[in-house]
This record gives structure tokens, sequence and C-alpha cells, in this order.
């Protein structure tokens, strides 16, 4: 048997708001099931669910969702979409509209940070940025 995990994010009472921002933001997404309480979506084939769960709980930075992407068109358009109405942060990091935190980061981000050679000029070149510029990083990695 196969454990299925999945995120559960707690929201006041926004759960479906939430669920319909995120679905029209990621091109491979669907609302699976819904009731007042629980929405149950996919976002690139991952599964969340979205609870009404009332002012209890907060989000916070400490539980963030990692977007890779592959071109810097990609990581335009997540920053874009995600971070309308909420905060934008140092080295790819958001906070959409409901408070809940993202990082948006280019998939060629850990090749170059795992050469020791590169890996400090690449550091230094994405600890100035707020999103991440990929033509940047790139030619951070090259030696001076």
């Amino acid at each position: 048997m196969i454990n299925k995990i999945f995120p559960c994010l707690w929201f006041d009472d926004q759960a479906k708001a939430a669920a319909d921002f995120y679905c029209s933001i990621f091109m491979e997404s669907k609302i699976v099931s819904e009731n007042p309480m629980v929405v149950i979506f996919e976002l690139n084939e991952t599964k969340f669910m979205a609870l009404n769960g009332g002012p209890q709980y907060k989000f916070s930075p400490a539980n963030s969702y990692v977007v890779t992407c592959d071109t810097q068109e990609e990581i335009d358009h997540y920053w874009k979409k995600l971070g309308d109405g909420g905060t934008y942060n140092r080295c790819g990091w958001l906070e959409d509209k409901f408070g809940v935190s993202w990082q948006i980061v280019p998939s060629i981000l850990g090749e170059l940070m795992n050469d020791p050679e590169k890996a400090p000029r690449v550091m230094y070149a994405f600890m100035q940025m707020t999103k991440f510029d990929i033509e940047k990083l790139r030619n951070a990695a090259e030696p001076v």
C-alpha cells in the first residue's frame, strides 16, 4: 500500500477562492471536488486540500511551495500571477494575497549551486535579486 501525502492549506473562509485563484495560474490544474468546508484541487498533478477552518491559524514562510521554472517566461508568469495582491520578497520568495508563501526558482539553480567553483558567484548574484533572472545567474556562473 502506498500512502498518498498532500498538503492541506488552512484558510479562514477562502478555500474556494484560493483554489480558483491557483487553478487560474497553473496550466495543468483542476478542482477535483468541493463542499462548503473542503476543496480538493490539483496543480501540475500535485493534489492540494483547501480547508475553511476559521481564523485560528495563519500561514508563515516556514511552509512554502517551490515552483521550478525552465524559462524566464515561466518565472515571470508565476511571479506576476502568484504575487498579484501579495508581497514580493528576496531570492525568489513571494507571499500571495492569501498569505501562502511560494518560491519561484529556475530549474538551473541546483546545477549552478552544486558546482563548488560557480556556487559562490551564483549565490552572491541571487542574493541581490528579488525575482530570479536566469541570464544573470548564468553570467554570474562564468569566471571573471
